[in-house]
């Protein structure tokens, strides 16, 4: 498991998790051991998790499939109360031949055996894109369980085994859509019998059956009944009765594949005046010119293909056109703004042209205002726009989309983040009809919805010589990741728009990209490599005269060592920062670095300076009504408050630091601010109040995730049940909080646990581990030359201990 994100200290911009995540109270909590020896709290209340129910509604016209289905119910096995599955299902076949209709019809069937939930992704294995990776799915398979972004691991195989563990014991069905291969899907497959996956591929995915025990079941094409039956179910209530020879020779064209004759009986229900033979005339004239053009005649596929053009040569000039540049579009779903982007024309005409291409099964309806292609039809309309559109009018038409995911994504970190420095993106060269927000939540949803369209932009972009666009898109996205988080789509776009960047010689959008790449990497706990970014941003920022560009990146670096406790360094790069800021007239970034210098000289334990330094970003902060940053001052000033012996003031402003995270509703700022309480409470003579605050914090860290934070609660924990004469049950708390901060590499607060560690086994009367501690935290200190860590060493000093 990764560290948590955040150092004791603020961050750039006070950056976290959003309010949307975090709202919510929790009851009062107590404390609790689990079967791993592991200590936590529970609330009287749970937690606000709730069932994924994420299948697809069921598919229109479904035909019996009557064997395929007894097949797969065949696998389910009745124990009691729970069904249990015998294998996990792959459901193989050609393109087109009904998988994917098959699976949630059955899916739909049966859910209610798996009361725990459904999870569904399209692995998206044939899409002209890159498929999903299984890195990818798992990072929102464990949000969607509500495991918190902090809390998801980089590595593949770290997600793969949290996702079994929380899989473990549950009744959750899980459908694959599309794999492409047994290396996507193995790491998604949960380690119980009481899940089931059902999988659908055009490959026969046989590593699956041979090593992991899947059930394959291939899919064929329709049976010449269950295929008029389809047809006659889609044709019934717009057509007289048709001769049952000319739908036979209509199904046989169609090579009797689901999708091919759901197309064609639409065209022939949206024609009731003309009789079938024509239609099959037409069909046939289009099969043979396919004949003509493939090298590959006979494939079943071709079939499909065949009434694609046969139907999109029937579609009215603008729907055809809109059609084949909705092909171009880089993402693998679209809402209407993003078809008004690429197509032309209003909302109703967008509107009225989706209606007609979902009605002729052209497109596919996911949710009220979402659509896609199926694999074959989007590749199909990409090989239209290739034929029809020229080279300049393709690029005119992917610079405009992309340019309207790009200054809708600006416009939405405008109420994101209001007071991030914004990327300078120059004028439009027309305009795209950009999205506004009215407000942060409606900013938020966007990014979440559009955010696999926002890395497709950044790729495409890349891929077709669009540089700019493609750096400006993923430096843009660094607000909502900053606060989020989801570190594949990050690092991603960061790397590619780097090399964009590069390529394109904008030194300006280099330093931004870096700068973004950097925070990525220090808050997914790769400090060298966010370092490395951070310096170099600032060297290409001091080169190009950024001088705000170049006080950011100088703070960036000082909270870089500040977390890595190197202070002397953190401090000079502070007051750089600061040296620069006060020429610029940037009031708020001032007061963010001038907070930042308080917490760094309260380290070095310059407590006159660390009070002057926080008193002033206090009250520039109050000036800017920014309550992120009041909040945060408070409680460095309670800090410094507390060590000066004004333990009534100290507590005063935590409480107004309190008071704020409550006010808004964020229990980040709550869960770390409840840490000070503790503390002052403790220096107060009240163990059993900062009990109360150490363990709601320890409560709330969990929830989000931030094991760091919950080690130190614990820690104050065990401080408190210490001081009230209770050493043995102090010494579970500071044990775990030992492990954590040395499974985490966090050498200041190992050494801290530890000294309270010695404290309780002196106190309990027990000296059986104390020598074995001591010497690791001598050695955690031998290096540190910080005054507190010099005191630290006198104290350990100054006790006789008996075991030595």
């Amino acid at each position: 498991m990764r560290p948590s994100r955040e150092p004791e200290g603020n961050r750039d911009h006070i950056e976290g998790d959003t309010q949307s995540e975090m709202s919510g109270t929790a009851s009062d909590v107590i404390q609790a051991r689990d079967v791993h020896g592991g200590i936590h709290f529970h609330g009287s209340a749970q937690s606000s998790g709730h069932l994924p129910r994420q299948l697809p509604s069921d598919v229109r016209g479904f035909v019996n499939r009557v064997s395929e289905l007894e097949r797969l119910s065949s696998l389910l096995i009745p124990d009691g109360d729970v069904i249990r599955s015998a294998g996990f299902c792959v459901i193989a076949g050609t393109a087109g031949v009904g998988k994917t209709a098959l699976a949630l019809h059955w899916a739909h069937q049966i859910s209610g055996n798996y009361p725990d939930g459904q999870l569904y992704v399209n692995l998206r294995g044939y899409d002209p894109g890159s498929p999903v990776t299984a890195g990818e799915v798992l990072d929102r398979f464990l949000r969607v369980l509500d495991v918190p972004s902090a809390r998801i691991p980089p590595e593949l195989e770290a997600r793969s085994a949290m996702y079994r563990s929380l899989l473990a014991g549950r009744r959750m069905l899980v459908v694959l859509d599309n794999a492409a291969s047994a290396a996507q899907v193995r790491p998604l497959l949960p380690g119980t019998d009481t899940s089931l996956v059902i999988v659908t591929s055009r490959s026969r995915l046989s590593g699956l059956v041979v090593r992991d025990g899947a059930h394959r079941i291939t899919v064929d094409m329709l049976p010449e009944a269950e295929a008029l039956d389809l047809i006659r179910r889609v044709t019934t209530d717009y057509r007289s009765e048709d001769d049952p020879d000319e739908l036979a020779e209509l199904a046989r064209l169609c090579a009797r594949l689901p999708l091919a004759l759901r197309i064609a009986a639409e065209r022939a229900a949206s024609r009731p005046w003309m009789p079938l033979r024509e239609l099959i005339t037409d069909l046939r004239d289009e099969s043979a010119l396919w004949d003509a053009l493939t090298a590959e005649s006979g494939d079943e596929a071709d079939a499909v293909r065949t009434v694609f053009a046969w139907s999109y040569r029937a579609l009215a000039q603008p729907v055809a056109r809109a059609f084949r540049l909705l092909g171009l579009h880089p993402g693998p779903e679209f809402g209407v703004p993003a078809v008004v982007a690429t197509t032309g024309g209003t909302v109703g005409q967008a509107r009225q042209v989706l209606d007609m291409l979902v009605g002729a099964y052209l497109l596919e309806q996911v949710t009220r205002d979402r659509y896609q292609f199926h694999d074959l039809m989007r590749a199909y309309a990409v090989d239209q726009a290739t034929v029809e559109e020229d080279a300049e009018g393709r690029r005119a038409v992917l610079t405009r989309v992309i340019t309207w995911y790009l200054r809708s994504a600006d416009h939405a970190q405008e109420k994101l983040a209001p007071r991030d420095r914004r990327i300078q993106l120059g004028e439009p060269a027309s305009d795209v009809g950009a999205l506004t927000f009215s407000d942060y939540s409606e900013a938020l949803r966007w990014f979440q919805i559009e955010l696999a369209n926002l890395v497709a932009s950044v790729r495409v972009a890349s891929q077709t010589g669009l540089d700019d666009l493609a750096w400006q898109v993923a430096a843009v996205l660094r607000s909502y990741c900053i606060r989020h988080n989801p570190f594949d789509a990050w690092l991603a776009t960061g790397s590619m728009g780097l090399q964009a960047a590069r390529r394109a010689g904008n030194r300006y959008g280099e330093a931004e990209v870096l700068d973004s790449l950097g925070k990525a990497y220090v808050q997914s706990h790769q400090i060298a490599k966010g370092a490395e970014h951070h310096r170099m941003a600032l060297a290409i920022r001091r080169e190009i005269g950024d001088r705000l560009g170049e006080a950011i990146s100088l703070n960036s670096l000082g909270l870089v060592n500040l977390r890595g406790r190197n202070l002397a360094e953190a401090r000079s790069q502070f007051e750089m920062s600061l040296t620069a800021l006060r020429t610029l007239d940037e009031v708020f970034w001032e007061s963010i670095v001038l907070a930042n210098l308080a917490e760094t000289t309260f380290e070095l334990a310059l407590l006159d300076e660390a009070f002057d330094a926080a008193g002033e970003a206090l009250e520039r902060f109050r000036l800017l009504e920014d309550p992120d940053g009041q909040g945060n001052t408070l409680r460095i000033l309670s800090m410094v408050l507390r060590e000066q012996g004004q333990v009534g003031a100290a507590r005063e402003h935590i409480e107004g630091a309190l008071s704020i995270a409550r006010e808004h509703d964020n229990l980040m700022w709550e869960g770390y601010w409840l840490l000070e309480l503790g503390k002052v409470q403790l220096a107060m003579g009240q163990p059993a109040e900062s009990l109360i605050a150490f363990q709601r914090s320890a409560s709330i860290q969990r929830r989000l995730g931030d094991r760091s934070r919950e080690a130190r609660a614990l820690d104050g924990t065990g401080e408190a049940y210490r001081e009230l004469g209770r050493p043995l049950e102090a010494l579970d708390f500071h044990r775990t909080a030992v492990a954590v901060h040395r499974e985490l590499g966090d050498k200041w607060q190992l050494a801290a646990a530890l000294e309270n560690m010695l404290v309780a086994l002196r106190r309990s009367g027990s000296n059986d581990e104390v020598s074995l501690h001591r010497r690791e935290m001598l050695s955690l200190l031998d290096h540190m030359e910080e005054p507190r860590a010099h005191a630290m060493r006198a104290r350990l000093a100054a006790v006789s201990w008996d075991d030595d």
